[in-house]
């Protein structure tokens, strides 16, 4: 894994281009370890890709699940799935670039990050059933949210991989761009987003992941929880006060109260 912060974003890359950059129980562990420190740091964004122009992640490592037993298979499944949730609640803003073949795990992976912005080249999917197996890092949950119950059940099913124009027309990535301009389709994705307050990006990813679990009354609980956190900072009451006094924002009520210093 290499990484490479650069201001308020951290890129990171996926680098065993000898297994296809497929995620062992030593990457599981060290995406982990680095997803504890970089959230210590300034970072705001991390930017996942894959080494070489082939992969981006060629799915969980096949060679490591082949010398499982059922019921090392499922601890393998459950050690993955805790690395996604682990990503996935996250207060910085995680970004998939996505170029070359992402399936399986690898595209499990792509789903737990925020956003995803594919190369055309790209193949995406799901496609364990032609192996003989399922996913196992959380797809079939996943995926199902992400584009609703019926296409994921035939994606599944029929094992298929999708090149990148495919993906983003079933909403499987945000954007798709030519594979040289991934770094710009990032940046296309990143800019709007990181123009916003931190605090802001953190309770609202809380907020809007809460509608993926549990009932729509715990969303809401959970919504207003995350809303009142807003006011723990100034950054909203500086604001209205700043256009209240430029003129920019009108309003009918009585605000000499919150100007008290124009009184004296």
């Amino acid at each position: 894994m290499v990484v490479s912060p650069e201001d308020a974003i951290c890129r990171v890359t996926i680098s065993r281009p000898r297994d296809r950059n497929s995620i062992h129980s030593e990457l599981m562990i060290e995406l982990h370890d680095f997803m504890d420190e970089v959230e210590k740091t300034s970072i705001r964004a991390v930017v996942f890709s894959g080494a070489g122009e082939t992969h981006f992640i060629g799915g969980a490592d096949g060679v490591e699940m082949m010398q499982l037993q059922p019921q090392e298979a499922f601890r393998f499944s459950r050690r993955i799935q805790a690395l996604f949730n682990r990503m996935e609640s996250s207060p910085l803003v995680l970004v998939a670039a996505i170029d070359g073949l992402c399936f399986g795990g690898g595209f499990e992976f792509a789903m737990a990050c925020d956003l995803r912005v594919a190369s055309l080249r790209s193949r995406i999917g799901l496609p364990e059933v032609k192996v003989g197996l399922i996913p196992g890092g959380g797809g079939t949950q996943r995926l199902s949210r992400l584009v609703g119950f019926g296409r994921a059940l035939e994606m599944i099913l029929s094992g298929r991989l999708y090149k990148g124009d495919e993906a983003a027309a079933l909403g499987l990535v945000h954007l798709v761009v030519d594979h040289d301009e991934l770094d710009e389709g990032v940046r296309i994705l990143l800019e709007p987003v990181l123009r916003q307050p931190q605090f802001a990006l953190s309770l609202a990813k809380r907020a809007v992941y809460a509608a993926r679990t549990g009932s729509v009354e715990a969303g809401l609980g959970l919504e207003s929880e995350q809303f009142s956190h807003c006011f723990e900072q100034d950054f909203f009451r500086n604001l209205m006060r700043e256009q209240l006094k430029s003129g920019a924002l009108t309003t009918s009520a009585d605000i000499s109260h919150l100007f008290p210093e124009e009184e004296e």
